[in-house]
């Protein structure tokens, strides 16, 4: 019987004895496993102010908070919800941020699997010359065997392999925040373009009539120089204005063209089929486009509601936890690697009666010089922990800005736009007389064509108000942390 073979069976005598030892030492293990050396996280302050800088009917509107308002019933129009719906399914930048849940999720099942032992089947041979001292070569041992292996499993008594998986945990979170994120910011992204196509849409209308006007203005103008009525300074200036009309039209066509693209960017998808753009819409469609106000609420709100501020703050408690680990790698580290099976000097007797055996190695090893690596390590995590403060603190003043901007456009938005329609239609009456007072000789065409180009500068700004006010009741939605409710993309719990 070779040496290892007696070994083993000595070893099976005395399983019975070493029961209870082995299970104390389990029990102490997971004890001193609950140890952890992970500070204790406190959420900074929020570095703004308790209020908002401008207050006004957007702040005090009676009406559901913006992070509890569905993206379906914050928009009204059907064929900006199908766009949304579709972009939901298909574009390519939420697609990646779901993936990089699941890369995320991945992660921290690898670190909460450290905390358990690797268990795998061992099959193992060794052939070697016996060589003894008295007589040299003496023939050559052989021994097999098979059974089941621990391999260098960390006993965490200090906690550095359960704060990897804390700091693995609140990084997964952290991407799940990261996909409500890009959530609302497509979904604001498209609305804003979608509404400035509605807009482009108008001032292509006005554009054109425009420019029929002044084409009637210039062949007029032309044949009253040609008759020797007028001089040719009044059409060279009605020439003037159709070809700076014209200039307006294709200007116009090229930003909607490009408008249109950056939509289908968006969408992740062609827009044809039942996701295509109506050809030809009323000219009052985009007047007539409204949005539900939004109560700002307090900025406190934010740290609950926006998924961009819980994203930094779950980053801030990983940096946390790799402190922990940090801290952990100044103490002892205590492995075990254990086999359990049969063992044998012949192959054909391995699961024979009587070759069962075990074997347990534990290992300690303790920091005595490293360089200052461990450290170095403890102050790189110190560090990084820093830079996550600050990026929380600065993620809560982004936020607070975007809101503070957001309602400061929808205070003087709302007078802007009602100026900019009373001047329109004072411009409107002022070319309609002018008009008038042309055609009966009273007045030079200069005054005509004067007020006809007044008249097309108030209409464009019109639209452009109208759009800016829009957009900033979308732009007032979403960074009050509104458009992420739906689950279009739900994940599973690791």
């Amino acid at each position: 019987m070779t040496p290892a073979v007696r070994i083993f069976q000595v070893r099976k005598k005395r399983v019975a004895k070493s029961t209870c030892a082995k299970l104390s030492v389990l029990s102490a293990a997971l004890l001193l496993g609950g140890c952890s050396m992970i500070p204790n996280y406190e959420r900074p302050a929020a570095p703004v102010a308790g209020h908002w800088p401008v207050t006004g009917a957007a702040a005090s509107t009676p009406a559901a908070a913006a992070a509890d308002t569905a993206w379906q019933s914050f928009f009204t129009d059907a064929k900006l919800k199908q766009l949304m719906a579709a972009a939901l399914k298909n574009n390519r930048d939420l697609r990646i941020a779901v993936l990089n849940i699941e890369q995320a999720r991945a992660q921290f099942q690898i670190r909460r699997a450290d905390q358990f032992p690797t268990i795998n089947a061992a099959v193992t041979g060794s052939r070697q010359p016996n060589v003894t001292p008295a007589n040299g070569a003496g023939g050559i041992t052989s021994v097999y065997s098979a059974g089941l292996a621990v391999t260098a499993y960390e006993l965490d008594f200090f906690g550095r392999v359960a704060s990897l998986k804390e700091a693995a945990l609140a990084q997964y979170l952290a991407t799940e925040e990261g996909r409500k994120t890009a959530q609302i910011s497509l979904i604001g992204q498209i609305a804003n373009t979608y509404l400035a196509l509605m807009a482009d849409d108008e001032l292509l209308a006005i554009t054109r009539q425009t420019l029929s006007t002044r084409q009637e203005s210039f062949k007029l103008g032309k044949l009253r120089f040609d008759n020797g009525v007028t001089s040719e300074l009044d059409v060279r200036l009605a020439e003037s204005l159709l070809e700076a009309a014209n200039v307006s039209l294709a200007q116009q066509l090229r930003q909607r063209a490009l408008d249109e693209n950056t939509l289908t960017l968006l969408v992740g998808q062609s827009l044809t089929g039942e996701l295509a753009l109506p050809a030809n819409a009323p000219d009052t469609a985009f007047a007539k486009t409204t949005l539900q106000d939004v109560p700002a609420g307090l900025p406190s709100d934010l740290l609950a509601r926006r998924p961009d501020i819980r994203q930094a703050e779950q980053q801030l408690i990983a940096a946390n936890a790799n402190i922990g680990a940090a801290r952990a790698a100044f103490f002892p580290r205590i492995s075990l690697t254990a086999t359990a099976g049969t063992v044998s000097s012949r192959l054909a007797g391995l699961f024979q009666a009587g070759t069962w055996g075990w074997t347990l190695a534990p290992q300690l090893l303790l920091p005595i010089f490293d360089a200052g690596r461990n450290t170095a390590g403890l102050a790189g995590s110190k560090a990084a922990e820093g830079i996550a403060v600050a990026a929380y603190e600065k993620a809560i003043q982004t936020a607070f800005k975007e809101v503070s901007d957001a309602l400061a456009g929808q205070a003087t938005y709302a007078e802007q736009l009602r100026a900019a329609q009373a001047q329109a239609n004072a411009e409107a009456v002022r070319y309609r007389l002018a008009d008038l007072r042309y055609q009966n000789g009273i007045a030079s065409q200069l005054d005509q064509l004067d007020a006809q180009r007044s008249l097309f500068a108030a209409r464009q700004a019109v639209v452009q108000t109208r759009l800016a006010q829009l957009q900033s009741q979308v732009t007032l939605y979403k960074v009050l942390g509104g458009g992420w409710k739906d689950e279009v993309v739900a994940t599973r719990a690791p």
